[in-house]
């Protein structure tokens, strides 16, 4: 059983992809408001989020006030039978209430603690609070992203949530098969400028070797060219030439002569402002489907530039189960994303919608700690839960 104590994108989404594996999912939400995106919004469908619905499926919502003395106990029940236990509070808060990673491992070794903030647990920063736009800033992404003549762009989705979320659930599940060989469970410890930090791979890379700031270029790749986008004659595709031999297939399908300026990647990343115009004089003859047809029977990698409505039209998500419709409690049926990670043998899936506030509290309290009809209708009337 996975405890969440998390709210908003980067905690909920680890414990939604725990969740989508299999995993149990109890997530504790604060009586009459809940998490905080149930309330962003528009748009909303029949008074919920559709932010909150993104990333709270196959979870079980609980209700409970545990700065109360009742709602403390009942959440130290929740405790001693979770696996795990995910939360995303600022570090130091759930200290102070003895719900830190310490505090719990005395008692059950072999609980596995994730805990996803903006700096993490260690460090001088460790006490700043952590948002997605403030770390795609301070962790480098802005500077990389976005046109060179014009400012900063922080990426269409919040990346550095989302990728937080996906280390965490990363983590847990190497602690829990550490936990399997070892008896003893451990503390996970995710920061949202690690995780940010991490995707920079090949700029940072080209950081070390040059000692030179990467700078922002487009949509224009820094070490392999041509690959960015093009316009067609009625939109933009983007072109994807990784090897020499792309790029030999990629100009007959184009009929451009071979020119030794370009012949290798290196010439082509070091005569880049030669060979942009070389090319895109030529792309924006024809319209994208001519080429994005040619391009893939030559085997040169290459597609348009879609909006949603265009990707979720395309029969090969359909396919891909990527598309998953799920019975909401007041919604009825809903559309979600499915689960992009497929096993052969124990695969995930979609199996219940995500949860109305406190949805599930009164069989929880019931059945997993055994009160009575009566006790959960006294905690309610307390306003505990």
């Amino acid at each position: 059983m996975v405890l969440d104590l998390t709210r908003v994108l980067s905690g909920p989404y680890c414990t939604m992809l725990l969740a989508d594996m299999g995993a149990r999912v109890i997530k504790i939400e604060q009586p009459g408001k809940g998490d905080d995106t149930r309330a962003w919004g528009p748009p909303f469908l029949e008074g919920e989020s559709a932010y909150f619905l993104s990333i709270n499926r196959n979870k079980e919502s609980v209700t409970l006030d545990f700065k109360h003395p009742a709602g403390r106990a009942i959440l130290d029940g929740l405790v001693a039978r979770a696996d795990v236990l995910v939360e995303n509070f600022r570090p130091g808060t759930l200290a102070k209430i003895g719900l830190d990673y310490r505090t719990l491992a005395a008692r059950d070794p072999r609980l596995v603690y994730c805990s996803v903030s903006g700096f993490g647990q260690t460090g001088p920063r460790t006490r700043e609070p952590g948002y997605d736009a403030v770390m795609q800033g301070e962790g480098g992404l802005m500077s990389i992203t976005g046109s060179p003549d014009g400012p900063p762009y922080r990426l269409g989705v919040a990346i550095a949530d989302i990728v937080s979320g996906m280390f965490a659930a990363y983590g847990v599940a190497l602690a829990l098969l550490a936990r399997e060989r070892t008896g003893k469970g451990q503390e996970v410890d995710v920061a949202m400028l690690d995780a940010v930090t991490a995707l920079l791979t090949y700029q940072a890379g080209n950081f070390f070797a040059s000692g030179n700031a990467p700078t922002r270029l487009g949509n224009r790749h820094p070490s392999i060219v041509p690959y960015e986008t093009f316009a067609a004659s009625d939109g933009d595709f983007v072109l994807a030439v990784g090897t020499d031999d792309q790029w030999r297939r990629f100009c007959a399908v184009a009929e451009l002569p071979a020119d030794p300026r370009f012949a290798t990647n290196r010439q082509r990343v070091t005569t880049y402002d030669q060979l942009r115009p070389f090319v895109a004089d030529r792309l924006r003859t024809k319209p994208r489907q001519h080429w994005i047809e040619r391009l893939n029977a030559a085997g040169v990698p290459c597609g348009s530039v879609r909006n949603l409505q265009e990707l979720f039209d395309d029969p090969q998500l359909e396919a891909r189960e990527m598309i998953a419709r799920v019975e909401h409690a007041t919604i009825g049926e809903l559309r979600t994303l499915g689960v992009n990670v497929k096993l052969s043998d124990t695969p995930g899936g979609v199996r219940s919608a995500p949860p109305t506030l406190g949805q599930h509290t009164d069989a929880v309290l019931r059945n997993d700690l055994g009160m009575s009809a009566a006790d959960v209708a006294a905690l309610r009337a307390d306003g505990v839960i």
